[in-house]
């Protein structure tokens, strides 16, 4: 896999988990751990696409 389409694929994870916190918070009982944690995904998420474009 290429660093340019492994950047895409992270892209969209981030994305989706963008669209599940959004959703999970407008949701009355949500547990906030479980937003906590895609929250944590998602900044882990956007610290490996950028590392990966500092390498391109």
């Amino acid at each position: 896999m290429s660093v340019s389409s492994r950047i895409e694929e992270l892209k969209r994870k981030h994305v989706a988990l963008s669209e599940r916190v959004e959703a999970m918070q407008r949701s009355p009982g949500s547990a906030d751990a479980e937003i906590a944690d895609l929250k944590k995904q998602k900044l882990k998420l956007k610290e490996e696409i950028s590392r990966l474009m500092a390498n391109v």
